[in-house]
């Protein structure tokens, strides 16, 4: 496949703002392990800049990285990929557990004032041994963390409709999201998915997003992994914001090559039974030209399809269309990872009003939204770990029954 060209965006979106929240955010808790070194060992000139560089070089390193896979430079995207990434997780496990511990110094320092007490002070803890308790629990954390996201998960969900007929029996489906293949995830990880799936026997198959990290150059053989796993009514997917970050249409040709029919604002109805829906995720926006972005609303792209037939809808991003309510059953969804490392889990609760798991909608409608199957970024997950969704749609008479 040819090597993407990194797509031309002049506009700042309000995913770009996020993006460099974030990584001032980031940048902060590098500067605060410069801080917090100098303070506890007093380092000389040269050693606080050499520390500097290496911080200042961290810093950047996940840009560092994606520019490299862009520009199809694999040796050094690897070189880069695992301590680059690693590095996060790192910073934020140090920055979460030293504010901590800095507040509790703060409260002991503040408390033994105003009362006047000194005693207070015998449960204080001194700035070495607060920094070395916050080394040991960023490693311990980011080691678990890295075992965590390997600990793929198979969640459950029953629905009963009474869009379904009777005669049908149960309707079984395999979600996957947020995969992110790539050079970091590969092989291993994604057969550990796929017999996950193969195992589960299901009817249906879809990927609501991500299922690459970003480009596919060099890795799009692993779609020919995929390719082996089908299901007897269709394999359908989605784009996520990843696919575009890579080049839309080589990320289009590998789910094609994997067997997914990709739903790009449109929809299908599967031998009477179902109806699948699915949308490009909102970074299409962004990457593409306006003549290429869908322009069909939700509800306009349902109506097309055989009415009183249970709908689901794929959208990556968990964003409730208010004027789409009562047009489709079930949304499946990804993209936010649970946060991915708790406690940044703060910042999809903040941004989607349903950041994991079910939820019922108003006008009959409901959404389910996936922690995702892989890592974006660092390969560590604290307390979100990777699943595989199975849901099974049951007609209403059969659960009486």
């Amino acid at each position: 496949m040819d090597c993407p060209v990194k797509p031309d965006n002049d506009k700042l979106s309000e995913k770009m703002t996020i993006f460099l929240i974030f990584y001032c955010v980031y940048a902060a808790g590098n500067v605060y392990v410069f801080l917090k070194v100098r303070h506890v060992f007093s380092p000389g000139l040269l050693a606080s800049i050499l520390l500097g560089l290496f911080l200042t070089f961290m810093t950047f390193s996940p840009m560092l990285i994606h520019l490299c896979s862009l520009h199809c430079l694999h040796t050094m995207t690897k070189i880069y990929a695992y301590p680059g990434y690693m590095w996060v997780a790192v910073i934020v496990f140090f920055a979460s557990v030293g504010i901590l511990l800095d507040l509790y110094s703060l409260i002991i320092r503040t408390g033994g004032f105003l009362l006047q007490n000194n005693s207070i002070r015998k449960i204080s803890i001194s700035q070495q041994t607060s920094f070395f308790i916050t080394v040991f629990f960023t490693i311990a954390l980011t080691v678990y963390g890295y075992f965590e996201a390997q600990n793929l998960q198979v969640e459950k969900l029953t629905i009963s409709t009474s869009k379904l007929p009777e005669n049908a029996g149960k309707l079984t489906i395999a979600q996957i999201s947020d995969l992110h293949l790539g050079v970091i995830i590969r092989e291993k990880h994604l057969d550990k998915v796929l017999k996950v799936i193969e195992a589960a026997n299901p009817d249906l198959i879809v990927s609501t997003g991500d299922l690459l990290n970003g480009t596919v150059d060099n890795i799009d053989y692993l779609a020919g992994h995929i390719k082996k796993i089908n299901a007897r009514l269709g394999k359908f997917a989605v784009t996520g914001n990843h696919e575009f970050y890579g080049g839309l249409d080589n990320a289009v040709k590998f789910m094609q090559n994997s067997g997914f029919t990709v739903l790009r604002g449109e929809g299908v109805s599967i031998q009477n039974l179902i109806n699948i829906a699915g949308l490009d995720d909102s970074a299409v926006k962004d990457f593409e030209p306006a003549e290429n972005v869908p322009k069909k609303s939700v509800r306009k792209i349902i109506s097309e399809l055989p009415r009183n037939t249970f709908t689901i809808l794929l959208n990556h991003r968990p964003e409730i269309d208010g004027d789409a309510l009562g047009t489709f059953d079930l949304m499946l969804s990804g993209h936010t990872h649970k946060g991915q490392i708790f406690p940044i889990r703060i910042i999809p609760k903040l941004m989607f009003p349903i950041d994991s798991g079910y939820a019922k909608l108003p006008q009959g409608s409901s959404v389910y939204v996936s922690r995702g199957a892989g890592t974006a970024g660092p390969p560590v997950r604290f307390l979100a770990p990777p699943e595989i969704t199975i849901i099974e749609i049951v007609p209403e008479k059969q659960i009486q029954k």
